[in-house]
């Protein structure tokens, strides 16, 4: 009997992880006492499974926003333009951390998302690393087995081959298209091919839940893609500590690029990240 695709994300979700990421995930819910109910650990370092001298991605799932954070900008920059990104470091290991709700976490998973950001990354691989208990574990479960039928279904128009591992592909690809990235070409393509097995799997028990999109939905997700990754990163320079130096990092690592943050963009951080933009943008570094 085939399995479900809640019964596969379930599993996937589950798989044991190095222990130093699990304490790290337990340390950050632990700086939200009666908010936290999940952490999920993802991306590049999960798939490489490689921990030391990089950053970890984690995302927080909390109960509601005025829990998290109580009365004031924060509450309101996670509510109006999610997620709120946070840096974080324990036992020797970097990381950063996203906070969303339970509720905007299962939204932006879904086709009803109005971007690419979180439906793109948890079409691939996470682990469910900590959870307050059964409830908000199976809460967390649901979300994540909305975003591979919602990829592939916006997939479908914009992929002429009928193999299923082109259109985790195409898909990738897409969403690649639709967020500022400093990943090269390609590497959306590298995604699929790192487990091709479990693409495969999780393609099979999810596109018989995608509802086709239209063609034209992407062009709509690349204009409100590019302008909110804008919104995020100056946003992000409201939040996020030193994180001038972290885009720089990220930016020199998967572009090969070697850009040196100024300390003027460190004292006026916003001021500084727009203007680095534009010749990030003429180079390359981002596209």
């Amino acid at each position: 009997m085939a399995s479900t695709l809640h019964d596969l994300v379930a599993a996937e979700l589950a798989e044991p992880v190095d222990p130093r990421v699990a304490a790290m995930a337990a340390a950050i819910a632990a700086d939200y006492p009666g908010a936290a109910r999940a952490v999920l650990f993802y991306g590049s370092c999960l798939r490489e499974q490689q921990l030391d001298g990089l950053m970890l991605d984690f995302y927080l799932i909390v109960s509601d926003y005025r829990a998290a954070y109580g009365r004031g900008w924060f509450a309101v920059a996670n509510r109006v333009l999610p997620p709120n990104v946070f840096p974080f470091e324990h036992d020797g290991l970097a990381a950063k951390y996203a906070v969303l709700s339970e509720a905007d976490f299962h939204r932006l998973n879904g086709p009803e998302a109005g971007d690419v950001s979180v439906w793109a990354r948890f079409a691939q691989p996470s682990r469910l690393v900590w959870a307050k208990d059964e409830a908000a574990r199976e809460t967390a479960v649901t979300a994540v087995a909305r975003a591979a039928p919602t990829l592939l279904g916006y997939a479908v128009p914009m992929t002429a081959s009928a193999e299923p591992l082109d259109l985790w592909r195409r898909g990738f690809a897409l969403t690649y298209a639709s967020e500022l990235r400093a990943e090269r070409t390609g590497r959306s393509g590298s995604i699929v091919d790192t487990d091709p097995g479990r693409y495969r799997r999780i393609g099979a028990a999810a596109l018989p839940l995608a509802k086709a999109g239209r063609a034209a939905d992407w062009g709509r997700f690349r204009r409100r893609g590019k302008a909110l990754s804008v919104a995020r990163l100056a946003k992000a320079t409201t939040t996020y500590a030193g994180g001038a130096d972290y885009l720089a990092w990220k930016i020199n690592r998967h572009a090969g690029t070697k850009i040196e943050v100024k300390p003027w963009q460190r004292r006026w951080p916003i001021l500084g990240a727009l203007t680095l933009l534009p010749r990030l943008l003429w180079r390359g570094a981002i596209r």
